[in-house]
């Protein structure tokens, strides 16, 4: 099992960015995915997730109008496209499927929003 997040970078205020998972291992189409992101110092937090058939999704409200979720089960991936990105987004962004009881994890991309 795996899962592979790429798309992090250094970004100024105001600009943006594509975060992308891509899976293996698993059957992904029948997992919930999930992007979640943890500051220093600060506890992980969930920021996006969308249903395993992409019917649903949800954001934190820190984030929502600005960021978007999605995913592609034909290729096993799922993204985020971070806009209007603020200083507050700097994190070490994090891939995550749930199943069920399963549950796992990529490790993560930095985002750093920065001028």
């Amino acid at each position: 099992v795996q899962l592979v997040e790429s798309g992090g970078g250094l970004v100024q205020p105001g600009g943006s960015l594509r975060l992308s998972c891509a899976a293996s291992g698993f059957t992904f189409s029948s997992y919930d995915m999930y992007w979640y992101r943890q500051a220093p110092g600060k506890e992980r937090e969930l920021v996006a997730g969308i249903s395993s058939a992409g019917g649903s999704t949800n954001y934190a409200d820190s984030v929502k109008g600005r960021f978007t979720i999605s995913r592609n089960n034909a290729k096993n991936t799922a993204s985020l496209q971070m806009n209007s990105l603020k200083p507050e987004d700097t994190a070490l962004y994090y891939c995550n499927a749930k199943w069920a009881w399963y549950a796992y994890w990529g490790q993560g991309t930095q985002v750093t929003v920065s001028s």
